[in-house]
């Protein structure tokens, strides 16, 4: 479908792409991955012709059409929401145009007449051609792509200008997805979306008819979807088979052979010099040693590409606090008569590791501000706990930082007490060494600015971090980093985050936010999805069910069998994780009522109580009844969705 060919491009003495190449096929899932700045925003741009290369080519077959999202940047205005998006079917709204006008002259026109007759047979092919674009479900197919991506129905008649940024680039991504060009490129498409719209759009990508070529700092959206990873590095474009966890293993592979080859070849080229310096004065080795030196001379000498930096920090040791890291009573905010988060009641200890959820509007970025101290409150309490040092990484951190300030400067003005050398050696561990540090933040790429931004925050001791979506603009490598940075961290932590793979390992807590308040989840953020997904299982009435039934068997029977393999696949692989799950959970329930029941053993001997060890051993027995309590949910929702999955896999059989 399209071929890259020799695509060179430099900037100064830099190759940004030294001659690469790769072939994009139809319905190809490909994630397009590399290090901040490796070029991965300016090859989308390439392959739409908006960025110009010095040389190379890039062959397209004619049929192919191409969508492309920025990363942000994109503005609407003039039109309701409906009416923009709906100028993604461009072709639709013209035939229809064209229809309306040949009606109305009809009507003036001699039924006689060879114009009437001609214009009735245009008419007619127009109305065929609109049946054959399925033109009827145009509003279906709107309002179902724009719920999809968050949108209320109640927003259909907004006018686009009064949506702010990131909803602008839902529109855009909505607009894209309806025109369905034959190849998508997404830079960066879910950094505007919360878990929910994300959900959907991965399920949306995964029947997308086209070809996809996307860019992501999220692994698990791209191992949910990609089929093909392309790896910018150091110019050179490498190509994967298979999804991001595959890819991985595959690249460090393919560098342990690189090496292997490389010091073979080293071994006969060295043997080969040597026999050329041993025998090169002798008459009787001139062939050979000739021969020796044709064959150095046809090596292909292997290049051992050159490691790219990466970031490695870690927090310094937080001071200690009270148990109680901050509590909210009643707590209301609200933004003149917009009430944002109504009567909320939290309460976060130490040690808790939250993860805050929400759809998008709901108040997540508000609330993190709120218990920052950066917006205050119009009602109810808000309090901290003992010696809590708070820090605060807000959502646009990086664009607030001063543009006319070096690096070091920023530093400096928040580094209480620390001295230059200090503040370098935390520089150089985000990756500015040198005179990068000289850097105004002006010229800094959005990665660089968010590395900044991240530099400051550690400067200041905290034991209560709040972070909002902190791993926007960060590649994966720098995520990496950060992730073991808060794995170790012994402090407390909320994060705003969509980047699921990011923050599951690292939580133990979810915190909805809603507007009519606040709840608290145990486990994380796949559980709480689950959890939700349970939910709405449960509230569906048994006549509801009845129909979501009998319409399944429907489907089902007009599957084709090969989609029905497919669908069954999909669920079989959904099914072992959660049959995994499930058993860990029923391991640590027998675990934990085999303790529970040895304490109740040692409890029902009035003699136990006499001895220093009761006092343990009742704390102990209201943490195992705690605990137990929490398994049993978790195994509850864990057992009903495994068999919720089975039930629909068998109607795949």
């Amino acid at each position: 479908m399209i071929a890259l060919s020799d695509i060179t491009l430099q900037f100064g003495e830099r190759f940004l792409f030294n001659r690469i190449g790769a072939t994009i096929g139809a319905k190809d899932r490909i994630g397009l991955v590399g290090s901040n700045g490796a070029g991965k925003s300016t090859l989308l741009k390439v392959l739409c012709d908006i960025q110009e290369i010095d040389s190379g080519k890039i062959d397209k077959a004619k049929y192919v059409t191409i969508g492309y999202l920025p990363q942000d940047g994109i503005e609407m205005s003039g039109l309701s929401l409906y009416k923009e998006v709906e100028t993604a079917f461009a072709d639709i709204l013209n035939l229809h145009a064209q229809v309306d006008e040949a009606s109305d002259r009809l009507q003036d026109m001699d039924t006689s007449s060879d114009e009437y007759y001609e214009t009735l047979e245009l008419l007619g092919m127009w109305e065929h051609r609109l049946e054959d674009l399925d033109a009827g479900k145009l509003p279906s197919r709107i309002e179902s792509v724009l719920l999809g991506l968050g949108f209320q129905s109640s927003d259909m008649e907004r006018p686009t200008e009064e949506f702010s940024g990131g909803w602008q680039m839902r529109i855009a991504l909505a607009k894209l997805l309806l025109a369905n060009p034959s190849l998508l490129l997404l830079d960066e498409p879910t950094n505007h979306l919360d878990v929910h719209s994300q959900q959907w759009l991965e399920d949306f990508l995964k029947g997308y008819e086209g070809s996809l070529l996307m860019i992501s700092h999220d692994r698990s959206f791209i191992d949910s979807i990609c089929g093909r990873i392309f790896e910018l590095t150091l110019g050179q474009l490498n190509t994967y088979t298979g999804n991001y966890t595959k890819y991985e293993k595959q690249s460090a592979e393919r560098k342990e052979l690189l090496i292997k080859a490389y010091a073979s070849q080293q071994k006969e080229i060295k043997d080969a010099e040597a026999f050329i310096n041993r025998f090169r004065a002798k008459a009787s080795k001139a062939r050979q040693v000739q021969s020796r030196i044709k064959a150095l001379d046809k090596i292909e000498r292997i290049q051992i590409e050159a490691e790219e930096d990466s970031i490695a920090f870690s927090f310094a040791p937080p001071p200690r606090s009270g148990q109680m890291t901050v509590e909210l009573e009643g707590l209301t905010k609200a933004y003149g008569d917009l009430k944002v988060i109504e009567n909320a009641n939290i309460r976060i200890e130490r040690g808790d590791r939250i993860a805050v959820v929400g759809v998008n509007g709901a108040g997540k970025t508000t609330i993190s501000k709120v218990i920052a101290g950066v917006e205050p409150y119009q009602a109810g309490q808000l309090e901290y706990g003992h010696n809590i040092l708070l820090s605060y990484f807000a959502q646009h951190q990086a664009d607030e930082l001063e543009q006319d300030v070096s690096i070091l400067e920023t530093l400096e003005q928040v580094a209480e007490g620390a001295n230059t050398t200090n503040i370098r050696t935390i520089l150089g561990t985000f990756l500015f060494k040198g005179d990068d540090v000289f850097k105004k933040i002006k010229v800094l790429s959005g990665g660089e600015r968010n590395r900044v931004a991240l530099a400051k925050m550690l400067s200041r001791p905290a034991n209560f971090l709040i972070l909002d979506e902190p791993t926007n603009h960060l590649d994966m490598r720098s995520q990496d980093a950060l992730q073991r940075a808060l794995k170790s961290y012994t402090g407390t932590y909320m994060i705003v985050s969509h980047n699921k793979a990011f923050i599951d390992p690292i939580v133990n807590k979810v915190l909805e936010v809603r507007k009519d308040g606040l709840s608290l989840f145990p486990g994380n953020v796949s559980d709480y999805l689950l959890h939700v997904e349970l939910q709405k299982s449960r509230q569906a009435t048994p006549k509801q069910s009845n129909q979501q039934t009998t319409t399944r068997g429907r489907a089902n029977t007009s599957t084709s069998p090969k989609e029905r393999r497919r669908l069954r696949a999909q669920l079989q692989q959904e099914v072992k994780p959660l049959k995994n799950k499930t058993k860990k959970l029923e391991d640590k329930i027998a675990a934990l009522e085999k303790e529970q029941e040895s304490l109740e053993t040692k409890m029902a001997d009035p003699v136990f109580f006499q001895g220093p060890e009761s006092s343990t051993a009742m704390k102990r027995y209201d943490a195992l009844k705690n605990e137990l309590e929490k398994v049993y949910a978790d195994w509850s929702t864990s057992s009903e969705l495994l068999a919720k999955k089975e039930e629909a896999m068998e109607s795949y059989s």
